[in-house]
């Protein structure tokens, strides 16, 4: 008989975002929604808010695979998710961490930029996220600027989203979905997943809004958390994109920036307990 008191497990290996939008923050908001018990490995500190990144402070590489460790080996991981990661030892460091204890369903959004533009991955780390970190993802979750990073060349139209997605999983990743977000669509939000027995746009309406902050972080944990259920990837892919269209669509508007997407959207002040 199942234990009642025991949840699915998912492990936010990234950055703490001071102003609680994005980052580890998003991802555990992200991870209760979905009934998924969360657990973090803290990569980096940052100095942040609504109107931008002042600063951070990386995690030593030896603390950051140690917290993965010690998550791994008491409590367990049924999926997990790799966010900010700061510099190539920490991405090595994450890297043997997840092989040692042979985490499955890693979800890679290779962050690196913030939304305001500050960069929050190393340009000597992006080599070490391409060889170490894909071929141990079962799916990577690129925006453009991102999949041009990690594909070698400029990614702005559906044709380029579709050679990207092809060079990205010949580095060694399960699948991956390149986000459409930066395309030029002011009705619709394009994405294209491709893996091995599957490929197709997901479609949803673009929600008119300045505050997203979080967007990213937000869906890669919720197709981790899907995964920690028992979905399949095209099925965690599918549910994530819906929840994150209305984590969207309840975006708050706090702070004098880029306000963030709410993923506590479905159990906020309108639904009380």
């Amino acid at each position: 008989m199942t234990d009642p008191n025991t949840r699915a497990r998912a492990l936010s290996i990234a950055g703490s975002d001071s102003g609680g939008g994005a980052g580890i923050q998003a991802d555990l908001k992200t991870f209760s929604a979905f009934g998924v018990f969360g657990m973090t490995a803290v990569t980096a500190v940052t100095v942040q808010n609504t109107v931008g990144v002042q600063g951070f402070e990386a995690i030593s590489a030896g603390t950051v695979a140690d917290q993965i460790r010690a998550v791994a080996s008491d409590i367990g991981v049924d999926a997990a998710k790799t966010g900010m990661l700061a510099n190539a030892p920490i991405v090595e460091a994450v890297a043997a961490a997840v092989a040692e204890t042979a985490i499955t369903n890693l979800v890679v959004d290779p962050v690196f930029v913030s939304k305001h533009g500050h960069m929050l991955l190393a340009e000597d780390a992006v080599g070490a996220l391409r060889t170490r970190i894909l071929p141990l993802a079962t799916i990577v979750t690129p925006n453009l600027p991102e999949a041009a990073g990690l594909a070698g060349f400029a990614v702005e139209t559906r044709a380029q989203m579709r050679r990207a997605a092809d060079a990205i999983l010949a580095l060694g990743a399960g699948s991956v979905l390149v986000k459409g977000g930066h395309l030029e669509d002011p009705a619709r939000s394009s994405d294209l997943l491709v893996g091995p027995s599957w490929e197709g746009w997901l479609e949803a309406e673009r929600i008119d809004t300045p505050n997203t902050h979080g967007t990213g972080c937000t869906l890669s944990a919720a197709i981790a958390a899907r995964l920690a259920l028992g979905d399949a990837v095209p099925d965690a892919v599918r549910a994530a994109k819906t929840f994150v269209t209305e984590a969207i669509r309840h975006a708050l508007t706090l702070g004098g920036g880029i306000g963030p997407v709410d993923p506590m959207w479905s159990i906020g002040p309108e639904h009380p307990l």
